[in-house]
């Protein structure tokens, strides 16, 4: 019987793979889809998930990022507020890319990723079986949309006080003007510009608006100037991003990553939120407490959710949404300090 079975072969079942590989035990992980695959993302890596990367011996290619940049030109008039990262650079990053290198570390440390799909979940007092395996425990990282928090009952719908929100994402063949990550706003929708190469921005929009790519990039005229013309490659869509999972243990499976709980994308977290608690699940695994893991994620995303939930609930004010980048470019050490607080 091996030790822990991963349900999802993205970067953040791969990474609690190696952590627990690192950490001296049996692991397996079970995934679909061949690697790399591609999906709607912000690929923007915060310094704290560049330095827990490399700390599992990953370094993907990429253009590194000095800070975040807020822009406002609803008006016609630009307005700006500006941070730079205090621990380091971050990195901009296609999604393909950073997959692959978590696979090469993966398969570099022997670890073996089975096709498959984990269908039914049954469990015993010391045991978990799924996808024709049998283990002490199943981390579930099969993302947003997490068949497995469903399967446990473990999924809450968000309800009508939180409005649904979506990403799209699109690369443009450009030349990098910026060695930030821009964010332009706009009355109901943000556009996140990630420098991802030498000749490649990432353009991600999201907003709670059900409409095309092209129909949402003209809300912001000053990033639509810098793009025009250029070739672009297909749509790639993700969503309802709000997703509530009521706990993150059921016996002994449990949840990491974006099949833990999401609220948006608006901070960019995402990967390093899922990156700081691979290892925590893998403690809770190594010390065979599961219960411990609850409290331990709570610990680990509590800045993620207090940020974001803040965010979201200007974002979703008329009368404050106009001035959250006016008041972060008044107040720049305020803003700075809220920046590095994330990465």
């Amino acid at each position: 019987m091996i030790d822990l079975l991963v349900a999802g072969g993205g970067p953040a079942g791969l990474a609690t793979a190696i952590h627990a590989r690192l950490a001296g035990l049996d692991v397996t992980v079970v995934e679909p889809r061949g690697a790399p695959v591609d999906k709607a993302c912000g690929e923007g890596l915060m310094p704290g998930a560049v330095r827990a990367a490399a700390a599992l011996g990953i370094s993907p290619p990429g253009q590194s990022l000095r800070g975040i940049r807020y822009l406002d030109c609803r008006d016609g008039e630009p307005r700006c507020a500006e941070a730079a990262f205090r621990t380091g650079p971050g990195l901009g990053v296609r999604r393909t890319a950073l997959h692959d290198a978590f696979a090469a570390r993966a398969a570099q440390l022997g670890i073996p990723v089975v096709a498959g799909r984990v269908g039914t979940v049954s469990q015993t007092g010391d045991s978990v079986s799924a996808a024709g395996h049998t283990a002490r425990y199943l981390a579930a990282a099969d993302g947003l949309h997490s068949t497995v928090r469903h399967a446990l009952g473990l999924h809450r719908p968000a309800g009508p006080r939180h409005p649904s929100r979506y990403g799209l994402r699109r690369h443009f063949a450009v030349p990098p003007w910026t060695d930030h990550v821009e964010v332009h706003w706009s009355p109901r929708a943000e556009a996140y510009v990630t420098p991802v190469g030498a000749g490649l921005v990432g353009v991600a929009v999201l907003t709670g608006d059900r409409e095309p790519f092209d129909r949402l990039l003209p809300r912001f005229p000053v990033l639509c100037r810098r793009l025009r013309g250029a070739d672009a490659t297909a749509v790639r869509g993700a969503g309802p991003l709000r997703q509530t999972a009521t706990a993150r243990v059921a016996g002994r499976v449990l949840l990491v990553g974006d099949a833990a709980g999401y609220l948006d994308a608006l901070t960019g977290e995402g990967i390093a939120l899922a990156l700081a608690c691979a290892p925590r699940l893998v403690e809770c695994v190594l010390a065979d407490r599961p219960q411990h893991y609850e409290r331990a994620w709570r610990a680990a995303s509590r800045r993620y959710r207090l940020l974001t939930a803040s965010l979201l609930w200007l974002r979703h004010r008329p009368l404050a949404a106009p001035r959250i980048v006016p008041t972060a470019a008044r107040l720049p050490l305020l803003f700075g300090a809220l920046v590095n607080q994330l990465a």
